[in-house]
C-alpha cells in the first residue's frame, strides 16, 4: 500500500518569515507588560504568582477545563486541573492578609479557539481589599492609557472600529443597553423566560425551545449589544442580573442586579469585574447551580474547591477584575488574531 504524501502544513510560528511578521506585535506586548507592572508598583500592589494546578478549573457553566492527574510518591493518583483563572488563589491570598495583589497568569480553557480566543492565554487579574467597586473602573482607565502609551498609539483598533484609550469611559447599565440596542425591558422580564424569548425573537434573534433564560440573555448580549459597545471610547457595561454573575455580590442600590461590569473597546470584551461575593453559603449555592447547568448542557461537571469556600469566611470585602491581556495588546498594537501576540501559540 502506497502512502499518500500529505499537503504541506502552514508555516509554523517559529519560521523566520512568520516570526518577522509577528515580532512587532510581540515587542508591543513586551512594552505593555512592563508598563502594567510599573503601573501596579506605583499603585502599591504586590505581584502574586498563582499555581496552575488546582482542585477545580472553576465552576462557571460554559468554561471547559483541562484535566490531568498528580501521582503521589506512594503511587496514588489524584485528579487535578489546569486553572482557567487565578481567581481562587488570589482570593485565598486576600484571606491570608494581602491587601492589593495582581497576577499576570497563564490560564487554560478548552473548546475555545478563534481570532480572540486561544486554549492557553494570559489573564491579568487584580484585587483590592476593602476598596469600592468603582475603583476598578478608574484602574482600567489608567491601565488602558498606560498600555496605549507603551505601544506608541493614540487609538485602539479592531476590524474597522476604533476607540480612544485616553477618553473618559462611557458607563451603561445592562438594562439600559437592552433598551437602547434591542428595545427590551430587561428588568421587567428577569423571571420570565418566555417573555424574554418573545422579546428577543421580536428583536430579530433566533430562539430555540431549549434555550434557557440565560441562553436568551447571552444571545441578546452577543448579537445586539456587544457590537455596539466601545465605539469611539471604551464602554463599561454595568449591573448584570443576579443570575449572570456567580461570583459577584448583590448591588446595594438594586437587589435585582449585582456589582459586575465588563469593559469593551471596539466591540471586544476586555475585562470582567466584580464586587466580590464573600458569603460562603451563597457561593456554594451558586456553584452548585452552575455545576448542574454544566451537567445538563455538556454532560460533565467539575468538583467544588472546598478550600476556596473555607477561605471565603476569612476574606475581607474586596473588588476584583480579570482582563484578557492578549486582547489589550491586540487592540493597542493593531493585531488581527490572538496568535500574533502570543510568543508560542498552541499548535
Amino acid at each position: 500500500m502506497t502512502n499518500k504524501r500529505q499537503p504541506p502544513a502552514a508555516s509554523p510560528w517559529w519560521s523566520p518569515s512568520l516570526h518577522a511578521d509577528r515580532r512587532p506585535f510581540l515587542m508591543a506586548r513586551q512594552g505593555i507588560v512592563g508598563a502594567c507592572r510599573a503601573w501596579f508598583a506605583q499603585a502599591g500592589f504586590v505581584e502574586a504568582e498563582p499555581g496552575i494546578l488546582q482542585i477545580s478549573p472553576g465552576n462557571e457553566a460554559h468554561i471547559a477545563g483541562f484535566a490531568t492527574k498528580i501521582i503521589d510518591p506512594d503511587g496514588t493518583k489524584r485528579p487535578l486541573y489546569l486553572h482557567s483563572s487565578p481567581e481562587f488563589v488570589c482570593k485565598k491570598l486576600l484571606a491570608a492578609g494581602e491587601e492589593r495583589i495582581f497576577a499576570l497568569s497563564r490560564v487554560f480553557r478548552n473548546h475555545e479557539r478563534g481570532p480572540l480566543h486561544h486554549p492557553e492565554f494570559t489573564m491579568l487579574e487584580w484585587y483590592r481589599a476593602r476598596a469600592p467597586y468603582d475603583q476598578l473602573i478608574a484602574d482600567c482607565q489608567g491601565l488602558v492609557a498606560a498600555a496605549a502609551r507603551a505601544a506608541g498609539t493614540q487609538v485602539l483598533v479592531w476590524r474597522g472600529q476604533s476607540a480612544d484609550p485616553f477618553a473618559p469611559f462611557e458607563r451603561l447599565t445592562v438594562a439600559e443597553a437592552f433598551q437602547r440596542h434591542a428595545g427590551i425591558d430587561l428588568l421587567a422580564l428577569l423571571d420570565d423566560r418566555d417573555g424574554l424569548a418573545a422579546a428577543a425573537a421580536g428583536a430579530g434573534l433566533r430562539i430555540t425551545s431549549d434555550d434557557s433564560w440565560s441562553d436568551v440573555f447571552s444571545k441578546v448580549i452577543s448579537e445586539k449589544i456587544e457590537p455596539n459597545l466601545g465605539l469611539g471610547h471604551l464602554t463599561v457595561l454595568d449591573e448584570y442580573p443576579l443570575s449572570e454573575a456567580a461570583l459577584a455580590r448583590p448591588s446595594a442600590r438594586d437587589g435585582r442586579v449585582v456589582e459586575r461590569f465588563e469593559l469593551y473597546a471596539c466591540g471586544v470584551e476586555l475585562a470582567n469585574a466584580f464586587g466580590e461575593l464573600t458569603d460562603a453559603a451563597e457561593q456554594r449555592r451558586r456553584f452548585e447551580a452552575e455545576t448542574a447547568e454544566r451537567q445538563r448542557i455538556y454532560g460533565e461537571s467539575y468538583p467544588l474547591d472546598e478550600d476556596f469556600l473555607d477561605a471565603l469566611a476569612s476574606m475581607p470585602p474586596a473588588s476584583g477584575i480579570a482582563l484578557g491581556f492578549e486582547r489589550l495588546v491586540m487592540l493597542a498594537a493593531g493585531a488581527q488574531r490572538i496568535e500574533q501576540v502570543i510568543w508560542s501559540p498552541v499548535p
